[in-house]
């Protein structure tokens, strides 16, 4: 994307403003966005009599909010899209259409009562100011822009009859079992405690609350009611919290299918509509965390060329769901089924023994550590049964991590799959990979292992296969990608075929 202050544009293309009904959102938006700012000259004003400031802190965002409408403009031209605002400092984003990796539209409560829509443009810019993004739009304006940008012409009644929209899957309520097993739910009940214990101190809860009697009460129940009760009222409030949080998510959830796009629709409250030109997809990953994966779910997010970390959400394809169904979408996605199902070749004994090395090296350290304290620092007894019980817990997540680690070539794409309490089948299309990275650590190379890492222009910017027998590397690179590797390599340490 290219960037300049002062623009010397074609200006034989007309710039196109944005909906004028974005002057009942973006005064209140700002207004929201000042807030703490307005109370305190409201404050002010009151404090001096003077009513004037009363107006001057109201005004000044209604003004921002109204100068946004004035100032902003954008354009399409000679296979660019031009976005240009600013009034003191006059910027314009400018980036050829071919560059545009996704669409996103969205629209919160206040946009759809207006019937508007803002068209987030995926460039794979990491910079927040050099994000192309045009709010407001009315929707159907917004759709068409989509498929200009994303290159998709637009069903006409000459078409042959077959259905312009192919719908993949959509959201069942019965997935909604699932959310429990993920971790938003602790991430929005720690968000809640937090902003009610802050409301509380705002607001002078604590105050009259009288927390002496409650904890002098509490104290006084025996531990073995206590305890079961306090986690089972945290178990309650993750559970509703998750629930809650997945179906304001997720809620019309629906993944389709049309020339050349691939387009998912979610959201309760804002609603959010991402199209992923098939052109970018360059593969998926299949994510299944122990607790997801115990509950027999999974999700699927597809990696996309040219999107940051920060725009990795726009990946997303199938929310939690029934394992089966997940795999069904990825097998769907890709067009084939082998670098779904198809079985992966296993790392060998010495990658497994790294796994149990790693596991029970940190709970032998601190099991160490509870033995120096119980005998010299007199610490209770106790103490060496809970450091003990992280042994089965260690032993157990490694032997998982060495089930789970493997790899595969199949169908033109690298498979490689790692990892127990977050664990990812990742599928990368070897056309997409533009280098290889072999690291190995002291310890790796005594073991005569190595991770490969496949470099592409999306998702996390690599896909890698831990812990490799360095031969099986070496070959396994050669053969996804013919040539790349060669000139770094003797005849001799690429073997005939993949161990």
């Amino acid at each position: 994307m290219s960037r300049t202050d002062t623009p010397e544009l074609d200006q034989g293309q007309q710039w196109q403003r944005l909906d004028p009904r974005m002057l009942l959102v973006h005064p209140v938006r700002e207004l929201i966005r000042f807030l703490p700012a307005v109370i305190g000259v409201f404050l002010a004003g009151t404090a001096s009599g003077n009513e004037v400031w009363h107006l001057v802190g109201v005004g000044v965002p209604i003004a921002l909010g109204l100068l946004r409408y004035v100032t902003t403009s954008f354009r399409i031209t000679a296979g660019r899209i031009e976005l240009r605002r600013g009034l003191l400092e006059r910027h314009v984003l400018s980036t050829p259409v071919d560059r545009v990796r996704t669409v996103d539209l969205t629209a919160s409560p206040i946009h759809r009562a207006l019937g508007l829509a803002t068209v987030r443009i995926g460039t794979g810019a990491s910079n927040e100011e050099e994000q192309l993004d045009l709010d407001s739009l009315p929707l159907a304006r917004a759709r068409e822009l989509r498929l200009e940008l994303l290159r998709v012409a637009p069903p006409t009644s000459a078409e042959p009859s077959e259905p312009a929209e192919r719908v993949v899957v959509v959201l069942d309520p019965a997935w909604v079992r699932f959310a429990p097993f993920t971790s938003s739910g602790l991430v929005l009940a720690a968000g809640t405690l937090g902003v009610a214990s802050q409301a509380m101190n705002t607001f002078g809860g604590w105050e009259r609350l009288d927390t002496g009697g409650l904890v002098d009460g509490v104290a006084g129940l025996p531990w073995w009611t206590l305890a079961p009760t306090a986690f089972l009222g945290l178990v309650v409030l993750v559970t509703v919290l998750a629930v809650g949080g997945y179906v304001v998510a997720n809620w019309g959830f629906a993944l389709s299918h049309s020339d050349g796009a691939w387009h998912l629709r979610r959201g309760l409250l804002t609603t959010r509509e991402t199209s992923l030109d098939d052109e970018r997809l360059a593969g998926v990953s299949v994510c299944e965390p122990l607790a997801l994966r115990v509950a027999g779910g999974a999700r699927v997010s597809a990696i996309v060329t040219g999107l940051d970390r920060k725009q990795q959400g726009s990946g997303l394809l199938v929310p939690p769901a029934p394992r089966p169904v997940v795999l069904r979408v990825a097998r769907d996605v890709l067009g084939t089924s082998g670098p779904v199902d198809a079985p992966l070749v296993g790392h060998g004994p010495r990658a497994h023994r790294r796994r149990f090395t790693r596991a029970l090296a940190p709970v032998g350290a601190v099991l160490a550590a509870t033995v120096l304290l119980v005998l010299v620092a007199g610490a209770p007894a106790w103490l060496l049964l809970v450091a003990a019980a992280g042994i089965p817990v260690a032993l157990g997540l490694a032997a998982d991590r060495a089930r789970g680690l493997g790899h595969a070539l199949v169908d033109d794409h690298l498979v490689a799959r790692s990892g127990s309490l977050n664990r990812h089948r990742h599928a990368l299309a070897t056309d997409d990979v533009i280098g290889w990275t072999f690291r190995s650590t002291w310890f790796q190379r005594r073991a005569g292992l190595t991770s490969l890492s496949a470099t592409t222009a999306g998702g996390r910017q690599a896909v890698t296969a831990l812990d490799v027998p360095e031969p099986a590397a070496v070959g396994l690179a050669a053969a996804a990608v013919p040539g790349l590797v060669d000139q770094f390599t003797t005849q001799a340490s690429v073997p005939a075929r993949l161990a």
